[in-house]
């Protein structure tokens, strides 16, 4: 099948052809750019669509979010909108009243930030959780991903109602006599997570499933997703959901699989079954190893150099020692496997380069595209190291959404002068990916542009944008969320431009972002979104 769009505003973000006014797709790639009656003398009888000028640009890539997480997330308590723990309660109880949920089954959610909090901005508690219910264990994810809370029978359960044990890489907060509180940080966060019931494989499909529209609805046709955290016991059963709903023709999305191994004996399992970054096909392949060297900013686990400005007490949490660190890191280098690690923290940013510069020294080779995620509290030197080894940032711009209000209060204004530096990343020539985090944040691609081009939250403040000499351009944040995603997924030459010969995966928006008030950007609707030529999504 051929089909010509035309009448469009078409930017391609190929530099040897940046715009044109038509396209060709055939047989589900871009075959041709050009005039109307250029296209029409080199197809037959083709199907003709209007763009009605329009902008169309190439669909975008996520280059890290949690597709199973959103899915629960879309399905489960959703606590993104509560604004104390009194809303928490109210929120929750009806939940468990309109869904029905029989006593003894689990109650999740996820989304509550206590800075949100008007009645007490503090994190929620056991005590808390136990005025929703007593029947039902409940656990709810703090927006930030890094803290669970959970209610007294959860606690029970775990056998853990009057007494915690250390964690190393996390922590359960106690109160004044050692009973814990019901909050869990970090690695402490997988005692919960094995107590809960394993999803079957059809309801990963369903998770799935529900992640993909949304995605497609904010023009997302690829996503790099961490999923095998939210089956941390059986990431066969990940792979198997995915490759039978694409063998089923029910994947609608593309997926590059971010692996997250904590551990060397798993990493060792997963290599010997055979897996290794690329393994696949056209809708599902297997990408980096994954691992989490600290934690959040938000919730003061982020690993740094010197303690917390608003909180001296402590530096964060480092989720691995340099020698584990290093080993997991060798293992997947040696074995012609990417790597892409969460870094957050200064320090743990100086673990991770570390980390990847011994193995690079002890097993060299070539076009490894290894990378870092998040880079958020960061130093010039450090940047520059980054540069040396080729290393990738995947960037969060939406982040400043929220880190604005926090980040100096929380590293003091020295350290927050070096941080989220997008600008300095490319003028450095460090390929720069963006993405989301989500759930953490939405996957609405045109605030990340936003917020990556005027340094504002979504309430446009501060009204000059914070460290505005590190805005990037729109051409920049676009190419980050299209040529650059498909950069780290040694894609390149499948998809990230509307090129002749490449995927036929693109979008079509309400404005163009290029031209009108970057203040509107924000609000700039998907109108459709194609993936392989075909319709997947209309507004």
């Amino acid at each position: 099948m051929e089909q010509i769009f035309y009448n469009g505003n078409v930017i391609t973000m190929d530099p040897h052809r940046p715009r044109a006014e038509a396209f060709l797709v055939r047989d589900g790639n871009f075959a041709a750019l050009g005039s109307v009656e250029e296209l029409g003398s080199v197809a037959a009888d083709p199907q003709m669509t209007d763009l009605e000028g329009k902008t169309v640009l190439p669909a975008f890539t996520e280059s890290h979010m949690h597709i199973l997480s959103l899915g629960m997330f879309l399905k489960d308590v959703n606590l993104q909108c509560a604004n104390g723990i009194r809303h928490v309660i109210e929120i929750s109880r009806s939940y468990i009243r309109s869904h029905n949920i029989k006593p003894g089954v689990w109650v999740r959610g996820r989304g509550w930030n206590h800075d949100n909090f008007l009645d007490e901005s503090r994190f929620l508690t056991r005590y808390d959780l136990d005025q929703i219910s007593t029947e039902h264990p409940i656990a709810f994810v703090r927006t930030c991903g890094h803290v669970i809370a959970v209610n007294s029978l959860a606690l029970a359960l775990v056998g853990m109602a009057d007494h915690a044990p250390k964690v190393e890489g996390g922590r359960i907060d106690v109160d004044e006599h050692g009973k814990p509180l019901g909050i869990f940080r970090e690695r402490a966060r997988k005692i919960i997570l094995d107590a809960i019931p394993e999803q079957t494989k059809e309801e990963l499909k369903e998770l799935i499933d529900l992640a993909s529209r949304e995605a497609l609805s904010h023009g997302i046709t690829t996503i790099h997703s961490d999923d095998f955290k939210d089956v941390p016991n059986n990431y066969q059963k990940v792979i198997d959901a995915y490759r039978e709903m694409e063998a089923a023709g029910q994947l609608k999305i593309r997926v590059y699989e971010q692996c997250n191994f904590p551990s060397p004996t798993k990493i060792t399992h997963f290599l010997k079954a055979g897996y290794h970054t690329g393994w696949g096909s056209e809708r599902f392949r297997l990408g980096p190893l994954k691992l989490l060297a600290d934690g959040a900013l938000d919730a003061r686990t982020a690993y740094l150099r010197e303690p917390y400005s608003d909180q001296p007490g402590t530096c964060g949490l480092c989720l691995f020692s340099q020698e584990e660190l290093n080993t997991m890191i060798a293992m997947c280098h040696k074995a012609g496997m990417q790597v892409a690690i969460h870094a957050i923290g200064d320090r743990a940013m100086d673990m991770v380069l570390d980390g990847i510069q011994q193995a690079k020294e002890a097993y060299p080779r070539k076009d490894e595209r290894h990378g870092i995620i998040h880079c958020q509290i960061t130093h010039h030197e450090q940047l520059d190291r980054m540069k040396a080894m080729d290393l990738l940032a995947y960037i969060q711009p939406i982040f400043l959404n929220y880190d604005i209000s926090i980040v100096e209060e929380r590293v003091g204004p020295e350290r927050a002068s070096t941080s989220y530096n997008w600008k300095e990343f490319l003028d450095k020539g460090i390929p720069i990916a963006g993405g989301s985090d989500c759930p953490v944040e939405s996957l609405n691609v045109m605030e990340n542009i936003y917020t990556a081009v005027l340094r504002k939250n979504l309430k446009g403040q501060p009204l000059q944008g914070w460290r505005s000499e590190q805005r990037i351009s729109v051409e920049e944040a676009v190419k980050s969320f299209t040529v650059n995603g498909a950069y780290a997924s040694f894609e390149e030459a499948r998809k990230g431009s509307i090129t002749p010969g490449k995927a036929a995966d693109f979008v079509i928006l309400s404005e163009d972002i290029f031209t009108i008030d970057p203040e509107r950007i924000k609000g700039v609707q998907v109108e459709a979104t194609y993936l392989d030529g075909t319709l997947a999504y209309h507004n």
